[in-house]
């Protein structure tokens, strides 16, 4: 059953791991606890195959020869010749076929990979030492690429902040009430507008126009790790960016920081300078264009209430040139006026017909030229009744034409009034749009360094040290963890 257990091992091992003792031996401590049976059989392989290994192939070849003489001395004294022959033959063959074990051994020690001679050593001097192979010579080699490897970057630095101008010294105070500049500006957004383009693709590509940023980026001169290669993505590209350009936002005062690092002062200073001024263009664009656009939209608005305005204006304009008329209500009036004073003059001259007729006889020339009179005057009244009823040559009465005047001249008080408010809001849109005007003015110009500023080699080293360090030992607990729960 041992022997069966045994055989299985054997096939689940590599020959050249089945001929180690040291790997035999580990596998015979780890089976001590499970199986002691097989691991005190794995432990006799390793007894023998010291043995093997102290012996030298002339003493194996020699101690075949003494086996085999033996054995004939005792077959012939035994048994017939021809059977001792078969016997010799036998042994011979047995012989061979050990002086031979040894060539085929060695012939298949010469076939094994090159590889496992290096790799074996290494391998143990790595179990025996893992704290200084793991982590003291990684920590070492990171502080060479440091100190001598790392090209040395040098950072630019540049501050502004976005303002806008103060309307309220502009104007008088009925302006600024109806301006609504009480409300206090998004100085905010503004910051974090300004930062989001530093941060976009559309600047990137425009340093890439002015200043050939990625062919800086990609030099040859560069360290492997430092520089941006020329099979990178544009995505890639992107990130290489803003780990070289940093944009920092003070919410309390508004001014923004920006950090622009590069392999020389020189072109950090340009590479700062640059995003600055194409900052301030973004800014000032961006204000001019709300601006523009709400004024045109204002304008046209404006232009439609003036023109209703005149359409207004011209219908009452020709009315009154049809009618001869300058204000139909007054002419009416006058009208009205004098047909009062016709019919208070006809009741005056009835009374004296009256008083007349009394004393006189009707064929009297007096009485005849009241009654004349009298009738003179209703004619008139008639006449200027007639006036308001209907009006010479037309179909509209005064009344009529009254009533078209007023309707007319309420549209045309309607269309002054809605050209006044838009008059009013015309104004204020020129007011809000100067309000939004917004410029980004330099608190600090871009810098240019004199001592580079990256890489922090004494930082990156420390940080290095500790964390391979915590790793270790991180894994350390966890092998020895699954040790002690088998």
């Amino acid at each position: 059953m041992i022997e069966k257990r045994f055989n299985e091992f054997r096939v689940s091992v590599k020959p050249s791991e089945f001929n180690d003792i040291d790997f035999l031996l580990n596998e015979a401590k780890q089976l001590d606890a499970n199986d002691p049976q097989l691991a005190n059989r794995i432990r006799l392989r390793v007894k023998n195959l010291k043995v093997k290994q102290q012996s030298t192939p002339n003493d194996s070849v020699t101690a075949a020869a003494t086996v085999q003489t033996s054995a004939v001395k005792s077959a012939t004294s035994r048994t017939p010749s021809k059977p001792i022959e078969n016997n010799q033959a036998s042994e011979t063959t047995t012989t061979n076929s050990a002086r031979k074990a040894p060539s085929a051994a060695t012939e298949a020690d010469s076939k094994a990979p090159q590889w496992y001679d290096f790799t074996k050593p290494l391998i143990e001097w790595i179990s025996r030492r893992p704290f200084v192979a793991l982590v003291v010579i990684p920590t070492l080699l990171f502080s060479l690429y440091q100190t001598l490897w790392a090209s040395e970057r040098f950072e630019s630095q540049a501050q502004v902040t976005v303002q806008q101008p103060d309307g309220m010294a502009t104007m008088d105070a009925s302006m600024a009430l109806l301006s609504g500049l009480g409300v206090s500006s998004s100085q905010g957004t503004d910051s974090e507008l300004v930062k989001a383009y530093i941060y976009s693709n559309d600047m990137i590509e425009y340093l890439n126009r002015q200043l050939n940023m990625r062919q800086h980026f990609s030099d040859s001169g560069i360290d492997y790790f430092s520089r941006l290669h020329d099979s990178d993505s544009r995505e890639t590209a992107i990130e290489y960016y803003k780990k070289r350009v940093k944009v920092e936002v003070n919410t309390t005062s508004g001014v923004i920081t920006i950090y622009g690092q590069a392999f020389s002062s020189e072109y950090a200073q340009q590479l700062t300078q640059t995003i600055v001024d194409r900052a301030e263009w973004y800014i000032n664009s961006i204000g001019h264009q709300l601006a523009q656009e709400q004024l045109t939209f204002i304008q046209g608005e404006h232009e439609i209430v003036a023109q209703k305005l005149r359409d207004a204006q011209t219908a009452l304009l020709g009315f009154q040139q049809k009618y001869n008329l300058i204000d139909p209500t007054a002419e009416g009036a006058a009208i009205q006026q004098i047909a009062y004073g016709l019919e208070g003059q006809i009741a005056t001259k009835n009374a004296e017909l009256t008083g007349l007729s009394q004393i006189m006889s009707a064929q009297a020339p007096q009485v005849k030229m009241l009654q004349n009179e009298i009738a003179a005057l209703e004619q008139q009244l008639v006449s200027e009744r007639t006036k308001l009823a209907t009006s010479e040559g037309e179909s509209f009465s005064v009344s009529q034409i009254l009533a078209t005047f007023t309707d007319l001249r309420v549209k045309m008080e309607l269309a002054l009034q809605a050209y006044t408010s838009s008059q009013v809001s015309l104004e204020k849109s020129r007011i809000e749009a100067y309000r939004q005007l917004k410029y980004l003015v330099t608190v600090e110009a871009a810098t240019q360094p004199e001592d580079n500023q990256y890489p922090e080699v004494l930082y990156n080293i420390t940080l290095f040290a500790i964390l391979t360090s915590m790793i270790f030992a991180i894994g350390r607990i966890i092998v020895l963890t699954i040790y002690e729960l088998k």
